[in-house]
């Protein structure tokens, strides 16, 4: 596995190298787009068409389009002549309880590991995190962003979670009216809530549609004919309480199967 970025966790005094390294993978199947006629694949070419030739990426430049067709280009050594040391690093600005971070501002999360030679700064500063359960927000640039940055420490190490801006969360597209709920009907839900409560295992869920979409690749691979799911619709139950019943004994009855 790569390294995304590579910094610095800045705390006064403190410097601690490290690497960030992503979490997780991609296990989509991936489609390429083909010709109807041909069945080739069709190809993408970055194109200039004052100079009516294919542009190879050597040839490429970054611009800021200040007004219609005019711009201003910044090269890879402008870009990093504006960043200060503190850029650079992973500059802590304050702690705080992970519980007063909206989950609405992460963004994506990285394993943050110590470079060679920094790991007992490291594990001092994860240690005392996670004795006063707190999390650290940092800054840092990565690319050409200044991100907002969570130190989330954890039991075997630390995690860190890119975070948006509070001007870049829209805000909600529509108001939900109120409604009033009678206590019967909290009581039921409250209760179903209780019947499919159970301790979270990261393992015990898959992504099921990839799984028969690759199924059904190799089904067309050798020759043989895609068979249709199950696709009936459920009863469109309309009663609030007929539909909270039904959900409750199904819930009871996938316990008593086994089944999740």
């Amino acid at each position: 596995m790569g390294v995304s970025h590579k910094g610095a966790i800045s705390l006064g005094l403190l410097y601690i190298p490290v690497g960030l390294y992503t979490t997780t993978r991609d296990n989509d199947v991936k489609f390429n787009q083909l010709c109807k006629d041909t069945k080739e694949r069709v190809k993408y070419k970055k194109y200039c068409p004052s100079c009516n030739k294919e542009v190879k990426q050597d040839e490429i430049i970054k611009g800021y389009e200040y007004e219609n067709d005019k711009y201003v280009i910044m090269t890879e050594e402008e870009l990093e002549k504006i960043k200060t040391k503190k850029d650079k690093t992973i500059h802590i600005l304050q702690f705080v309880k992970l519980s007063e971070i909206d989950q609405i501002y992460y963004e994506k999360n990285y394993y943050a590991i110590p470079e060679a030679g920094a790991e007992k700064a490291f594990e001092l500063l994860r240690s005392a995190m996670l004795n006063e359960q707190k999390v650290a927000l940092a800054k840092t640039v990565i690319g050409t962003k200044e991100n907002l940055i969570v130190l989330y420490p954890t039991s075997e190490g630390m995690i860190a979670k890119t975070l948006f801006y509070h001007d870049e969360i829209v805000p909600v597209p529509k108001q939900i009216p109120p409604v009033q709920l009678s206590d019967a009907e909290i009581t039921m839900a409250k209760t179903l809530i209780d019947t499919m409560t159970g301790t979270f295992d990261a393992t015990a869920y898959k992504d099921e549609y990839q799984e028969r979409l690759r199924d059904a690749i190799m089904q067309k691979i050798h020759g043989e004919d895609i068979v249709a799911v199950d696709t009936s619709a459920p009863n469109n139950v309309i009663d609030l309480m007929e539909a909270l019943q039904r959900t409750l004994a199904m819930s009871n009855n996938q316990k008593l199967s086994g089944t999740a």
